[in-house]
């Protein structure tokens, strides 16, 4: 299994930290949020790993570089030209999408998390017939996937404004009340078939596109299966507020231990 890390953010609400640095560098009980991410791979044998740039990509790589990508062989897919965002930036990042032979974990830098990847690597090879299966966790927030009883995606919420896609969900709302609205966790396992639908989004939206605007595609055309994994007695964090630095750090240090 391959990996992918999204490091090309602007990291706006990290300011005035991104104003000379990229997010992937932050500093967290000893390490960056990027050295935390591939440590994380590579304790459960990932060592092939992708990592996107953009915001002072240079340091990024450089960064790597000097740290001989802390024993991984970490790949730079360059978006200094242009942020693709997380569909567009997956399917640059491997050659867009051209013969891919194995499963991609994909992970965002600046979510630290006690996740056990070997239960949920064991949990998507351990189901047939899936494209992809998405982390998630009932924490409150403003949107929302939306699950079956069989934790397979059908859509996606704005809980504040009512939003719903797809289309077809929008005038059912009895079937809306029967599904489980989980919170996406910014982690999932993709199979190679699946950068089959995200060159189809790509056609339909252009070369910058969400990983959520494919998932909803191919459940609005029931054109796989992509379901939720919960991990057990969760616990993450977003990183991405410079007042919550304090906590952010405590957290890491909390995962060091454990």
């Amino acid at each position: 299994m391959k990996a992918m890390i999204f490091a090309a953010g602007l990291g706006t609400r990290l300011k005035p930290f991104t104003d000379t640095k990229p997010k992937a560098l932050l500093p967290l009980a000893g390490k960056t949020l990027l050295q935390w991410q591939i440590e994380k791979l590579k304790a459960v044998g990932i060592t092939d790993i992708v990592v996107n740039v953009h915001h002072f990509g240079e340091q990024i790589i450089d960064y790597l570089q000097v740290n001989n990508g802390f024993g991984c062989n970490v790949r730079i897919s360059d978006e200094r030209g242009q942020l693709l965002e997380t569909g567009g930036g997956l399917l640059y990042a491997f050659g867009n999408g051209n013969i891919q032979t194995e499963p991609v974990l994909v992970c965002n830098v600046d979510i630290l998390s006690n996740i056990n990847l070997v239960d949920l690597i064991a949990a998507h090879v351990n189901s047939p017939k899936l494209l992809a299966t998405v982390v998630v966790s009932e924490r409150e927030t403003q949107r929302y996937l939306l699950f079956d009883r069989n934790r397979e995606l059908c859509g996606w919420t704005n809980k504040n404004t009512g939003e719903v896609k797809p289309e077809v969900l929008r005038d059912n709302a009895s079937e809306i009340g029967n599904m489980k609205m989980l919170a996406f966790s910014g982690m999932q396992i993709v199979e190679p078939s699946f950068f089959a639908e995200l060159q189809q989004t790509r056609a339909e939206k252009g070369e910058k596109f969400s990983l959520i605007d494919t998932y909803l595609s191919i459940v609005s055309r029931q054109a796989g299966v992509i379901r939720a994994y919960v991990p057990q007695q969760y616990k993450m964090m977003d990183v991405g507020k410079i007042d919550q630095l304090n906590e952010a750090e405590r957290f890491a240090m909390q995962l060091a231990v454990e």
